[in-house]
């Protein structure tokens, strides 16, 4: 065809190209994006009720059954997770994430947000800042009760089954301080001085598809039967309205001035 396609009209430049077998131009729309981390946590681990205080025998052997069933998939899990990270151990591990937590809890006292990214994941970062504003807290790492122990570990696949990402959760029981003040500087909760004994099971993620991923803080398991914490003391600027004076106190008035 001597004609240029330049000249032709869209009808007859889509009729030749149906000739030719070639399909007609789409626009393209898609963009890339990248998925740092999940949206929460999956398979999450139930703490068993009574954790961290004594029990007796019996409920002691019902946690160990319970413990071991679930044991097989935390070691498949682990072994996914050691095909991508071949350093990894869970000894090991504990003590790294319990470093994680707290440079993580001194970076948001800090309201270091900048350097708290480096140990948080996208998802509990929005959570962690919003918790923190127009207030001050002191917060401090005093000693370990137990020694930290990863006692949960799941995998799981994002869009495509190359894409994995990898969940450890790991049990701490220490001891802090905490005291959170209001924008006025008056205590709302917690002491300085007074020290309390704090279970806690932490999960940490990665994105071991990613060759540079790390670990990360994700996510908090607080379980049913956690006694309720207690209501934190609000203050408010009061809002003083002009005092409304009576006839009689006009009148009073009145006389004095005369």
């Amino acid at each position: 065809m001597s004609e240029k396609t330049e000249n032709l009209t869209p009808e007859k430049r889509r009729s030749l190209m149906r000739k030719r077998g070639i399909d007609p131009p789409r626009p393209y729309f898609e963009r890339p994006f990248y998925i740092s981390s999940t949206g929460g946590i999956f398979e999450p681990y139930v703490p068993p009720e009574g954790d961290g205080k004594k029990t007796s025998i019996k409920g002691v052997l019902k946690e160990k059954a319970e413990f071991v069933e679930k044991k097989g998939k935390s070691w498949n899990s682990m072994r996914k997770i050691r095909n991508y990270d071949e350093d990894f151990d869970k000894n090991d591990f504990a003590i790294q994430a319990q470093d994680i937590y707290i440079k993580a809890h001194e970076c948001l006292a800090n309201k270091d947000k900048y350097q708290l990214r480096e140990y948080v994941t996208e998802r509990v970062y929005p959570e962690m800042m919003h918790n923190m504003r127009d207030k001050t807290t002191r917060w401090k790492f005093i000693k370990s009760l137990e020694p930290p122990k990863v006692i949960h570990a799941r995998c799981t696949e994002m869009i495509t089954k190359e894409n994995i990402f990898g969940q450890v959760t790991v049990r701490f029981h220490t001891q802090q301080t905490l005291a959170v003040y209001d924008r006025f500087g008056r205590l709302m909760h917690g002491s300085e001085i007074i020290a309390k004994d704090v279970l806690e099971y932490v999960v940490f993620e990665k994105h071991l598809a990613n060759l540079y991923g790390v670990w990360k803080l994700h996510d908090k398991i607080i379980p049913d039967w956690a006694p309720p914490r207690e209501p934190r003391s609000i203050t408010f600027v009061e809002e003083r309205q002009p005092e409304v004076c009576t006839d009689k106190e006009e009148e009073e008035k009145k006389t004095d001035v005369a």
